[in-house]
């Protein structure tokens, strides 16, 4: 069974920082990339960061571009997402999701975690 579970949020200033972690457990093969959503109330989710286990390749969405960074540790089954220069419209709630490939649709996950906030205070 996949579990995923999501970790690091919580309440900063803007301009802060924050790094959220999701350690992955059960997962097998053909599961090749991990990804970052979020959430904000009344929107729909929304791309931030994928990653690939195997050489680590990444992709970003404009709004993060420069001031977010995906990263794993394939000894630790664990994803990272350090988040820059933080600003208000980043507050959601991120998920962390597996899938098969590098993808920023959510529908093509098939594993989630289950979300952690974060607030960004003006």
């Amino acid at each position: 069974q996949v579990q995923l579970a999501e970790s690091g949020g919580g309440l900063v200033q803007s301009g802060g920082s924050l790094r959220l972690s999701c350690a992955a457990s059960g997962l097998t093969l053909g599961r090749n990339a991990m990804g970052w959503f979020r959430q904000a109330p009344g929107k729909e989710r929304e791309f931030v960061a994928a990653i690939r286990w195997s050489g680590g390749s990444t992709y970003y969405a404009d709004s993060v571009e420069g001031r977010f960074t995906i990263s794993r540790d394939n000894a630790k089954n664990t994803v990272y997402l350090q988040m820059t220069s933080l600003k208000p419209e980043d507050t959601a709630v991120y998920y962390c999701a597996s899938g098969g490939l590098l993808t920023t649709t959510s529908r093509r996950y098939d594993y989630w975690g289950q979300g952690t906030q974060v607030t960004v205070s003006s």
